[in-house]
């Protein structure tokens, strides 16, 4: 299926909960640069720190590895990729291991924030956390600096409070738009106009486009220049956030680029917004994949709605499904033009409270 990083997180982080030794092979095989990257290496050793477990073969390219994860512990954990590798990635990997630690974990992760390949940090708070929500999950941050390709230097902690497991989800009705606000942001030697132009082109894109769920509807930017010390490097991009009657979180964004105008990234953030408050689902497309593998181990049935099922999603249910025993079904609702995804959780629980 999808084949790349994915596939290591999610086996990682359910090898550790499920105490179930793994053997990967072939690993990123099919990418141009195959085997093992920064990130990837990172957050497998962080989540070999969390569960007391060993880890053989994980170095720079590999493409074969042995996880035998042990008991696994709360505390404090630190992670660097010590270049771009996303640190949101490295919150995939490590939050759900801390959400069933025996006590509160904190996770200090390091390199870039806002970066391409990976969700930029603002829709990671934003929109992902809340949408974990719905399972019961109580997880604060604090973004501490904001990093950037090629260099990274970017800094976040989150504070995770373990449970005792996780509640089934019902996320059937999308409901109205009624707000739409974001955040486009510039760093380092780039110019506040930077900026300005991003935000100032996703509205114009979004006017003419003129779409039917954003009528009546405001949108409301935040433009700014993140100061020195909120940001280590040149960066830019935006994250938009879209709310709905039924409590729906989704969003889209952009990341800036020298190899496009300011323009093109705001109209890209338009289209990524409009993709995702048309598409008939309760969720945008990032956030879909990503709420499979808490479904998997929910205590009960979970339903959610959802516009054209990605292939990231496919990947994630048929992995989640091989290792925890969880049945995943999805259909295809022609009447709403959306898709439902159930599932029937194996009710994991953490075992130590």
């Amino acid at each position: 299926m999808e084949g790349g990083g994915q596939m290591i997180r999610i086996t990682g982080c359910l090898s550790a909960l499920l105490q179930m030794p793994v053997n990967m092979i072939k690993i990123r095989a099919g990418r141009a640069s195959p085997g093992l990257k920064a990130q990837h290496l990172s957050g497998l050793h962080l989540i070999k720190e969390m569960s007391h477990g060993s880890l053989q073969g994980a170095d720079f390219g590999s493409k074969e590895i042995c996880f035998n994860p042990g008991k696994v512990h709360g505390g404090d954990y630190h992670a660097d990729t010590k270049t771009a590798g996303a640190v949101c990635l490295l919150a995939q990997i490590s939050i759900p291991v801390a959400l069933f630690a025996p006590e509160p974990t904190v996770l200090n992760l390091r390199g870039g924030t806002n970066t391409d390949m990976a969700p930029q940090i603002d829709a990671f708070t934003e929109i992902f956390l809340p949408n974990l929500k719905h399972f019961g999950t109580d997880i604060e941050f604090e973004v501490v600096r904001k990093g950037f390709f090629p260099k990274g230097g970017g800094e976040a902690n989150f504070f995770v409070k373990p449970m005792k497991s996780l509640k089934p989800i019902l996320l059937d009705n999308p409901g109205k738009l009624v707000s739409v606000e974001g955040w486009c942001f510039c760093a380092g030697a780039l110019p506040i106009k930077v900026a300005e132009s991003i935000a100032q082109s996703f509205k114009e894109e979004l006017r003419q486009v003129n779409s039917p769920a954003l009528r009546g509807v405001k949108v409301n930017i935040e433009t700014y220049k993140e100061s020195p010390n909120a940001a280590f490097g040149n960066g830019s991009g935006i994250v938009v956030v879209a709310r709905t009657s039924t409590g729906c979180v989704l969003g889209g964004g952009a990341l800036g680029t020298p190899k496009e105008s300011t323009e093109e990234t705001g109209r890209k953030a338009a289209h990524d917004l409009l993709e995702a408050v048309e598409c008939g689902g309760c969720v945008d497309k990032y956030v879909q994949d990503q709420m499979i593998l808490f479904m998997g181990l929910a205590d009960g049935e979970s339903l959610l709605r959802t516009g054209p099922v990605t292939l990231h999603t496919e990947s994630a249910i048929f992995i989640t499904e091989q290792l925890t025993g969880a049945k995943f079904t999805i259909s295809n609702d022609a009447n709403n033009n959306s898709w439902l995804i159930t599932c029937k959780g194996v009710g994991y629980h953490n075992k130590y409270l």
